[in-house]
């Protein structure tokens, strides 16, 4: 599992989240994503630990919680939703109107 970690400041470092769900259990991993054109933190993050039940426990302890002035948005982290979009539109004939007989 993932935890989703958001409404987080600009200014904050993967080892100031570490230090913070280190609280909570041994912390595997930390990512917070870039804006791909300006280089600039996008305000969230995601957090893994060890084991499930210490992401159950930072996840009910911290959601919510006041950080570096913001309140936190900490949840279980959701898959990523494939956006390739699209859609299929058109196809097909319409007849409108005319008789069958």
């Amino acid at each position: 599992m993932s935890i989703y970690v958001g409404n987080l400041s600009y200014d904050v470092s993967e080892a100031d989240l570490t230090a913070v769900f280190a609280e909570y259990g041994s912390v595997k991993r930390v990512q917070l994503p870039t804006d791909r054109e300006t280089g600039r933190m996008r305000g969230f993050g995601f957090v893994e630990l060890e084991a499930d039940a210490e992401e159950t426990a930072a996840i009910e302890a911290l959601d919510g919680a006041e950080w570096m002035g913001r309140d936190l948005k900490v949840n279980k982290a959701k898959p990523r939703e494939n956006r390739s979009g699209g859609g299929s539109f058109g196809g097909g004939r319409k007849s409108y109107g005319g008789s069958r007989y």
